[in-house]
């Protein structure tokens, strides 16, 4: 028996470490354990809906609310914080800030334009925040008062946004968080029988509210949600898995990631065996793999922002802004490592889009016009990389690009082929009358040269093309050791 209990008590050990680490990636996998909630499949979906989300490219994410209001600042103060955290600040009153849904009235807000601007950058999903940690909703849900319906402005706003994304042939997929500083029954941990009963409210008005934007918005593909780290929803594994059932029971093919629900052990993203939960992973908020392997075979997305961290309206952006190169690289990255990247944009109180993202929205537009198809339909191809920049390969055609962001200075872009793949043609996507010129310079080594005029600043695509079999022509044997 104390064998037995010291074993458990390994185990429960393990599960906990794990779960501390809620945003990192696949553990070690150390014990197996049978798991009532933890992964429910191993192996990636392979349904038209996942297929239709891997296949996505670039997604763009929406952060919306009342705290786009104060835009991260407060009687005259700096708030250094992320602006959607601002309540959380001691120099922000609470009061005042759950009263600033009275002012509530964006004016020059338009779905529509918005819609249009996604498309023309060339996102194919996006991501809307319905509610943020405060509780703020979008939609005039029966299941509080603290919504737009009470706002001066008083429509729908996730109504507007699904039908303009909808017509641009966008998937909406819908932001919900389960942290909701509003509503009497949250709690972040649960310390007493009171804090029980209140969560147990707190619940059943989730499960509503998710049920009823699935009602209100039936041509939602996904749910992406946000603040599940509490130890008291840690603690909700039955609770969750039941929920998830039922509201992908309601959309065919619903497209939930990893960040909903945790195992019986309290273990998000990856349970304790080390198995995803979920249908692709979300930790890479921020972040990206360096290499196909830190994927784990995994479907995943970057949710990425452009300065360092701020997501809702921040009227003062310090340190580091991104450049559309920057945010084309990451994107091309991404995608050569079969996963997603969604750029983040926060309008400000009134509605409007910040001229900042307006102009780098409109600079990955022009480069997607041309360039797209090394993105749309493309993931990984397991050859050497370069430093050049990234092979991407489309998965139905086989068709091979390479997205150059580093020129040497000769020209010269190495290419490494599999054994017995030669190398036969190569020329630029934008123009494919040009050919280049292909130097083989040793067994599957070779050079394609393109040295681009120096007024050229943005990164370009070569589509090549290989034939198999390759044979030994004698002129480049290694020597005998």
């Amino acid at each position: 028996m104390k064998r037995i209990a010291f074993i458990y008590l390994l185990i429960t050990f393990l599960s906990f470490g794990m779960g501390l680490n809620a945003q990192s990636h696949k553990p070690e996998k150390r014990v197996s354990v049978n798991l009532e909630h933890g992964a429910h499949r191993l192996g990636k979906r392979t349904d038209k809906y996942m297929q239709t989300w891997r296949n996505y490219g670039l997604g763009q994410f929406i952060h919306w609310g009342v705290y786009a209001i104060p835009g991260g600042h407060w009687d005259g103060k700096y708030y250094p914080g992320a602006a959607e955290w601002i309540r959380s600040w001691k120099g922000m009153p609470k009061d005042a800030y759950d009263n600033l849904y009275k002012q509530f009235n964006p004016k020059k807000f338009d779905a529509k334009s918005w819609a249009e601007q996604a498309a023309d950058m060339g996102a194919r999903y996006v991501i809307i925040t319905t509610k943020h940690h405060d509780g703020f909703c979008l939609w005039p849900s029966e299941y509080t008062d603290y919504t737009v319906e009470k706002s001066p402005y008083k429509k729908d706003i996730i109504g507007q946004l699904v039908e303009a994304y909808d017509a641009e042939g966008i998937d909406v997929y819908l932001y919900f968080s389960i942290i909701d500083w509003n509503h009497p029954g949250y709690r972040s941990s649960l310390k007493s029988e009171e804090d029980r009963e209140g969560y147990e409210a707190f619940k059943k008005f989730t499960r509503n509210q998710l049920v009823e934007l699935l009602t209100r918005y039936p041509s939602t593909k996904g749910l992406w949600f946000d603040g599940t780290w509490d130890p008291a929803w840690k603690e909700q594994a039955e609770f969750a898995d039941a929920l998830g059932e039922e509201l992908r029971e309601m959309v065919p093919g619903l497209i939930i990631g990893s960040r909903f629900r945790p195992d019986e052990n309290g273990n998000r993203h990856f349970d304790t065996n080390g198995d995803l939960i979920g249908d692709y992973e979300q930790g890479w908020e921020r972040k990206m793999p360096n290499t196909i392997e830190d994927t784990n075979g995994n479907d995943w997305d970057c949710v990425m922002t452009i300065p360092e961290n701020q997501w809702g309206y921040h009227s003062d952006w310090r340190g580091h802004v991104k450049t559309s190169n920057e945010l084309i690289e990451m994107l091309v990255k991404a995608v050569s490592l079969d996963g997603n990247f969604v750029l983040n944009f926060g309008p400000d109180g009134q509605g409007n889009i910040r001229p900042e993202e307006t102009e780098l929205a409109a600079e990955i537009g022009d480069w997607m016009a041309i360039n797209s198809e090394a993105v749309y339909g493309c993931g990984h191809l397991a050859w050497e990389k370069e430093d050049w920049g990234y092979y991407t390969v489309n998965r139905k055609t086989g068709k091979t690009y390479m997205v150059v962001f580093n020129t040497p200075v000769s020209g010269a872009l190495r290419v490494k082929t599999p054994k017995k793949n030669r190398l036969e043609k190569a020329y630029l996507l934008e123009k494919p009358e040009t050919e280049l010129n292909i130097e083989k310079i040793h067994r599957d080594e070779y050079f394609i040269y393109h040295k681009p005029d120096a007024s050229v600043n943005k990164p370009f695509v070569i589509v090549i093309e290989t034939s198999g079999a390759g044979t030994d022509d004698g002129n480049y044997q290694k020597a005998k050791t």
